[in-house]
């Protein structure tokens, strides 16, 4: 009796380990996609708050209020983690640079949110993958498979589809789209570089350091420019003219500073919860998000060749993580297979 309960226990205890490890992942994968989702779901109501208020004061008005907010909750998140003192990092010059392009994405992400719908923009930033992939080779020197390339291209041509230059319907906004995600991209390239020495916390504290350094040193030279008449949305949010807010608008304004924290928080739990190619794809849920309070508060809605323009960029984006992650796993296989010789190698 002893003997077979022993056997049944060793058959059975391997199983329950395993289900019990399996359980454990599905469940992180559940919290970090649950997270991500929150995450953009927060990000989606700063783009509400910037449209709104953003015809009646100029963006580097909002960033100065946004940055009073977030800089000290990012000092607290720091303190939170049982740090002292302030954030530092051995590499300062990176760290800047990174905030350069991060503070760079985001003045021209919100004059594109002045003159476009929220799905439009969405989509446009579809093409996201197609210039981290672009950099990587450029910048890293990485290795990209033909058929990213391939994949690439069609994303691009969704892009244009989406965009429409050269037609009457060509909107000066999907440019100012274009490069806040080419600036986004260069960020995310530095954002590699870094996050193997300084937290995120670091990383968010340097960038809302600059983004309140650069708007009180650009904010005289708007000034001096002042409104400029018959000027693009876009263009008219930067030089438009400075007043004080009132009291709902300021609290908008601070608001977003929490708002930008929330999102931050939540994205980054996302991917230490789950793995990035689980957690990833469901970057695209900022389309239907967006086209839902586009509709809701503005009522707008996609066009045919926004949507068109948009599967062609979410094809090009999900194939592009679906092979870059193969060529990941091929790379695992072949180091363990060289170890393997090399261990086989010394023993003989």
């Amino acid at each position: 009796m002893a003997l077979k309960s022993s056997i049944w226990k060793n058959l059975i205890a391997p199983i329950s380990s395993s289900l019990t490890r399996k359980m454990k992942s599905t469940n992180k994968n559940i919290l970090g996609v649950s997270s991500l989702v929150l995450g953009i779901l927060i990000f989606s109501l700063q783009d509400i708050a910037v449209k709104w208020i953003g015809g009646s004061y100029p963006i580097l008005e909002i960033v100065i209020f946004r940055g009073l907010v977030a800089m000290p909750v990012t000092l607290f998140l720091f303190r939170f983690e049982g740090q002292r003192g302030l954030p530092t990092t051995k590499q300062r010059k990176l760290e800047y640079l990174r905030s350069l392009f991060y503070f760079l994405s985001y003045i021209t992400y919100f004059m594109g949110l002045a003159a476009l719908p929220l799905a439009d923009i969405a989509a446009i930033k579809f093409s996201g993958p197609l210039m981290i992939t672009a950099l990587s080779v450029v910048l890293l020197h990485e290795k990209v498979h033909p058929n990213r390339w391939v994949a690439l291209s069609i994303g691009f041509i969704g892009v244009l589809v989406i965009i429409k230059p050269g037609s009457a319907n060509f909107n000066i906004g999907s440019i100012f789209i274009l490069l806040s995600t080419l600036f986004y991209a260069l960020t995310v390239m530095l954002t590699r570089r870094l996050q193997t020495t300084d937290s995120s916390v670091t990383m968010a504290y340097y960038s809302s350091l600059f983004y309140l350094m650069a708007a009180f040193i650009l904010a005289p030279l708007a000034i001096a420019v002042g409104p400029i008449p018959n000027a693009p949305p876009s263009i008219a949010f930067f030089f438009h003219a400075w007043s004080i807010p009132t009291l709902p608008d300021l609290i908008i304004m601070f608001g977003l500073g929490l708002v930008w924290t929330g999102g931050m928080y939540f994205t980054a739990r996302a991917y230490s919860l789950a793995l990035a190619s689980v957690v990833a794809p469901f970057e695209y849920v900022v389309l239907p998000i967006n086209t839902m309070w586009g509709f809701v508060l503005w009522h707008q809605f996609p066009t045919v060749a926004t949507w068109i323009g948009a599967c062609l960029t979410l094809f090009s984006g999900l194939y592009s993580l679906y092979q870059g992650q193969k060529e990941r796993s091929g790379n695992v296989a072949k180091n363990i297979e060289k170890a393997i010789i090399i261990n086989d190698q010394e023993k003989a």
